[in-house]
C-alpha cells in the first residue's frame, strides 16, 4: 500500500508540473476549458482520481475555475504589468514566457533571479530548452545566478493552519523546490553536456533571508517583480489528504516590468540599479553556496 501512495504521489507531482506548464505557455489560455478529467487521464495514463487531485490542487492555488458540475477553466496566469512595454509584445496579457523567450533569443543570456522556488523559472526553461534543441535558436552563453533561501530557516510558510509547528508542509516545500531545482540543473546541464551552447553557467546560493518577493533580472537591463500574495488555502497531499494552510501565491501572481532606457535618472533605470546592485550584495555578502 506505501509503495502504491508513493508511485500515485509522484504522478500527481508530475502531471501538476506539466498542468501548470500549459498554462504557463498558453496551451491553455486564460477562459479556455480544460480537456475533462477522462481525456486528461488517458492522455496523462494516470487513474481519474490522480487528476481529480491535480484539478483540485490547480483550483486552491486559484490558477483555474474548478466548481462542480462545470468544466475547469484556467482564470489566472503569471500577468506582467509594465509602463513601456517593448513593440514587440502585446499591452494586454502579457506573461513571463514571452519575456524569457526573447532573452534566450539572444547571442548572450544572462539571469539573475531571486525566488522561494525555481519552479516557475524551470518550466520556462525546459521551452527554451526545447527550442534550441529544435534548432528554433542558438545563444552561445547562457549565465544563471539564483538565490533561494537557505534549507535551514524555518520559513513561515506555508504553515498548518492553527498548527504553526508542524514541519509538514515545510518539508513538503523543501522536496518539491529541490525536484525542480534538479530538474533545472539537468536541463541546463545537457544543453553543456551536448554542445548545443557554447558557455553554461549555473550558480545558485543559499540566503538567510525569507523571500516576500521574487525577480527576475534579465540580460542587465529588464527587471520583472512580485511581491508574494499571503492566502489561506486547502493544500492537496500526494497521498490524496488535504490540509487547510496559510501560504504564499507565487505561481501565477502578478509581476510588474521595469525596463533601463537610455535616460540613467528615468524610474525604470533607477529600479533596474536599485535591484541589480540589492542582489549584487546579497549574493556577495549574505548567500552561501550550495
Amino acid at each position: 500500500m506505501t509503495a502504491k501512495r508513493s508511485g500515485d504521489g509522484r504522478a500527481f507531482q508530475r502531471v501538476s508540473a506539466q498542468m501548470r506548464e500549459r498554462i504557463a505557455d498558453g496551451t491553455y489560455p486564460l477562459g479556455a476549458q480544460l480537456p475533462s478529467q477522462v481525456q486528461l487521464a488517458r492522455e496523462f495514463h494516470v487513474s481519474r482520481d490522480t487528476i481529480h487531485r491535480v484539478v483540485q490542487e490547480l483550483g486552491n492555488e486559484g490558477l483555474i475555475d474548478n466548481r462542480q458540475g462545470k468544466r475547469a477553466r484556467v482564470k489566472k496566469n503569471q500577468l506582467i504589468h509594465s509602463p513601456a512595454p517593448r513593440a514587440t509584445r502585446s499591452r494586454q496579457q502579457m506573461t513571463l514566457g514571452p519575456f524569457i523567450s526573447e532573452a534566450f533569443e539572444r547571442p548572450e543570456v544572462t539571469l539573475d533571479v531571486y525566488t522561494l522556488t525555481s519552479e516557475s523559472l524551470e518550466t520556462h526553461i525546459k521551452m527554451q530548452a526545447e527550442r534550441i534543441v529544435a534548432g528554433a535558436i542558438a545563444p552561445q552563453r547562457i549565465a544563471l545566478r539564483m538565490l533561494l533561501p537557505a534549507d535551514y530557516l524555518n520559513l513561515p510558510y506555508p504553515q498548518v493552519k492553527g498548527d504553526p509547528d508542524n514541519p509538514l508542509l515545510r518539508e513538503r516545500l523543501k522536496r518539491i523546490a529541490a525536484q525542480h531545482e534538479a530538474s533545472l540543473c539537468r536541463l541546463l546541464g545537457s544543453l553543456k553536456a551536448e554542445k548545443r551552447v557554447s558557455s553554461v553557467e549555473l550558480e545558485i546560493r543559499r540566503t538567510p533571508l525569507t523571500p516576500m518577493f521574487k525577480f527576475y533580472l534579465i540580460n542587465g537591463t529588464e527587471v520583472l517583480h512580485g511581491l508574494y500574495d499571503f492566502i489561506e488555502r486547502p493544500i492537496v497531499l500526494e497521498d490524496g489528504g488535504v490540509i487547510e494552510a496559510l501560504d504564499v501565491l507565487g505561481y501565477g501572481a502578478a509581476l510588474t516590468h521595469h525596463l533601463r532606457d537610455s535616460d540613467p535618472t528615468s524610474p525604470g533605470s533607477i529600479f533596474v540599479h536599485d535591484m541589480q546592485k540589492w542582489f549584487d550584495s546579497v549574493w556577495g555578502l549574505l548567500a552561501a553556496q550550495g
